[in-house]
């Protein structure tokens, strides 16, 4: 069987990851992350997964490669993640009482057969009319400043919210699994 890499560093992704017990390593892919002039949120998700992926498939003989990423749009800007907190609380009280659309990329290389799968994952979340100090106790209980919009459902952050949808929640937290099972049964790998 092939050996499954998940192609980040990102330790949501690997616990999610977790979940299908299966085993597997994580590699970080190293790559520039930035948007290209004009992009769209969603050609710049899947982009970015399939960096990711071909990064690590490049190194990688007779194996699995799983690459993603995420983001969103706010008022025509492409929101990744933070790294601070003065751009996380920007972030936020931007997204205040709006509804947006998270994108999750997802690509799965087969290095052995060069197959590649690629998809992305949409998943919409309605803000409440944020305070802000509410923001502020967030990011400083969760200082979620590597995470798309610096929002972390998982935790604390769904008190910041109304309302979610989507057909996946783990595409939310950064790696779709509905999605990836779907694509490694295609590949062969054995899930429950």
């Amino acid at each position: 069987m092939n050996n499954i890499i998940l192609a980040s560093s990102s330790p949501y992704r690997k616990t999610l990851l977790e979940r299908l017990q299966i085993n597997f390593t994580t590699e970080s892919p190293d790559i520039d992350e930035q948007s290209i002039q004009g992009e769209t949120v969603y050609d710049f998700v899947l982009r970015l997964a399939e960096t990711k992926a071909s990064h690590i498939a490049a190194k990688s003989s007779d194996a699995i490669v799983i690459g993603s990423d995420q983001a969103l749009e706010c008022e025509g800007k492409i929101l990744g993640k933070p790294g601070d907190h003065a751009t996380a609380k920007r972030q936020l009280m931007a997204m205040s009482n709006k509804t947006l659309s998270f994108f999750t990329g997802l690509c799965v290389i087969n290095t052995r057969t060069n197959n590649m799968q690629k998809d992305v994952i949409i998943y919409q979340v309605t803000f409440r009319n944020l305070k802000e100090s509410e923001i502020e106790a967030y990011l400083i209980k969760e200082q979620p400043y590597n995470c798309a919009g610096s929002f972390m459902s998982e935790k604390l952050g769904v008190s910041l919210v109304e309302r979610m949808q989507g057909d996946d929640p783990t595409a939310l937290i950064g790696l779709p699994l509905i999605s990836l099972c779907k694509m490694l049964r295609h590949q062969g790998v054995k899930l429950p």
